[in-house]
């Protein structure tokens, strides 16, 4: 192994604090497998009125050139001044300085290139969550880009190299081929210890992958195909993002909870809609928030979601559903159908798993009518697969949990170790599938670079109601074991599984796995 970092919260160093011993009966399993995760940090001064203003949506972002199948794009990560909190400005570290940051629209099979120039003081490293990337493109916590003004040479530059990364100054591309399904992406920061801060100041946005099987669908498009990142953050007394400090990360092991519910970075934002169907791209960008949606009509009950995808893109046939668990890092696509409500009425996404004013998300009003020729239909995906499960598949199990460590000190590990830049916990083969076995002691959302893979069973039962479609991020719930089969496709090299926990992954929560 080689030494640690200087000044790694995680790898070693980090006294987390100690967790007792739990034990489960039938009566508190129902509580566990609902709550969040993480503690809350209040927000130093008075919160926004909630349902005050409206639902922004992030620009798509457009390519700089075309040529020859690939489309060029390029982004700035730079601070940004926006206002979440009405009176009171915000300093974001977003792609161009916004939060969220652009959408990039792509098509399946068509090479997209994403030159990212760092004009921030910190290195970044930029993760397609979700994509199907060679792994010089894929983000490795490692794989460094420096700011734009840093010497080549620095601190920085000596620590990544030392630990098998790839090192830019200034400027990195990152080059996505997408042989992929159509689906709900995001990119995001992964830079090593330091992703859940980073995240949380702004560097996040959507990445959305289309294909001819969902242009062929007759589903809602263009106003009405909404993508909605939810995260939670707090807020110091003049609006900056108030987050632990270093001397203070200690008193926040099991993750950061805010007090103010952010939609498309607005707080509880209200979006008038048509009486029509909506699709809306659900994504779970918080650090540790777990959610479990739900949609109800004023002075009425909830009301149906009809799920349509999740993760890696369309499910076989549609599910209608009242209630949406998703854990960080998760996506889940929906359809709504507002022509079932009269003119005036009001719809609020709330967080059951929440308490208090957060478990209002956002709202919709019914404004006007609409002409819809939209429809959902019955057989959403001829081309999906459905893995079976084969004996002579290889199986592998990883063990997400608090462990002691040197001086009976306690931290996040996977099968009994914290990250180690060097180390390799698994080798699968290219072009096969393997079962693999999660396990827990704590909420983990467990989430595999490159590898998509389907739940066979979570339990010792079948999966859940959760666990539907193409995955690439699962909720591994305290004392649990899920297990899934994952399909490695695409490329040979060095990729990650880790929680995405963001304060467990800084801790050290992740491994490396090589495809060969």
């Amino acid at each position: 192994m080689r030494p640690p970092l200087p000044g790694r919260r995680g790898f070693l160093g980090l006294t987390v604090a100690a967790g007792a011993a739990i034990t489960v009966g039938a009566a508190g399993w129902s509580r566990l497998a609902t709550a969040s995760t993480g503690r809350v940090l209040a927000s130093a001064g008075p919160l926004p009125r909630p349902f005050a203003v409206p639902l922004p949506v992030p620009p798509v972002a457009r390519p700089v050139r075309s040529a020859h199948g690939t489309d060029f794009y390029e982004v700035e990560q730079r601070e940004g001044t926006v206002q979440i909190l009405p009176g009171r400005s915000t300093t974001v570290w977003g792609y161009d300085g916004n939060f969220p940051g652009p959408t990039f629209a792509a098509r399946s099979g068509r090479r997209t290139v994403l030159r990212v120039r760092n004009s921030l003081a910190v290195p970044t490293v930029t993760h397609l969550h979700g994509g199907v990337t060679p792994p010089e493109s894929d983000g490795h916590p490692t794989d460094l880009l420096l700011p734009v003004r840093c010497t080549p040479g620095g601190t920085d530059d000596g620590m990544a190299a030392a630990h098998g990364g790839r090192t830019a100054v200034g400027y990195r591309s990152y080059e996505y081929p997408l042989p992929q399904r159509a689906a709900t992406l995001w990119y995001h920061d992964h830079r090593m210890d330091f992703s859940a801060p980073q995240v949380w100041r702004g560097l996040a946005g959507f990445f959305l992958v289309t294909d001819a099987e969902e242009d062929r669908l007759p589903l809602p498009r263009g106003e009405r195909d909404v993508p909605l990142m939810l995260c939670d953050r707090s807020f110091e007394e003049d609006g900056s993002f108030r987050y632990p400090a270093r001397h203070d990360h200690d008193a926040f092991p099991d993750g950061v909870l805010g007090d103010v519910q952010l939609v498309n970075g607005a707080p509880w934002p209200v979006l008038d809609v048509c009486a029509t169907r909506y699709r809306l791209r659900l994504l779970n960008a918080s650090n540790a928030r777990r959610y479990q949606l739900r949609l109800d009509v004023r002075d009425g009950g909830p009301a149906r979601f009809v799920q349509i995808g999740s993760d890696g893109g369309l499910l076989a046939a549609p599910r209608p559903v009242q209630d949406l668990a998703m854990a960080p890092g998760e996506r889940c696509d929906v359809v709504v159908d507002f022509s079932a409500f009269p003119l005036g009425s009001e719809l609020t996404l709330r967080n059951t798993a929440a308490r208090g004013g957060m478990r209002d998300v956002m709202r919709f009003r019914v404004v006007r009518k609409g002409k819809d020729d939209s429809r959902v239909p019955a057989r959403l995906s001829p081309s999906f697969t459905t893995l079976v499960p084969d004996r002579t598949m290889p199986v592998r199990t990883f063990d997400f949990r608090r462990t002691h460590g040197p001086d009976d000190r306690q931290m996040w590990t996977i099968n009994g170790r914290p990250f180690a830049t060097d180390a390799v916990l698994a080798s699968p083969r290219l072009g096969t599938v393997e079962r693999w076995r999660f396990s827990s002691d704590f909420h983990h959302p467990v989430h595999v670079h490159l590898g998509q893979f389907q739940v066979v069973a979570r339990g010792g039962r079948g999966p859940g109601a959760a666990d539907a479609g193409w995955k690439d991020t699962v909720d591994v719930r305290p004392y649990e074991v899920v297990e899934v089969l994952v399909r490695f496709t695409g490329y040979k090299g060095r990729y990650m599984l880790h929680c995405h926990n963001l304060e467990h992954e800084d801790m050290a929560m992740m491994a490396n796995f090589r495809v060969v």
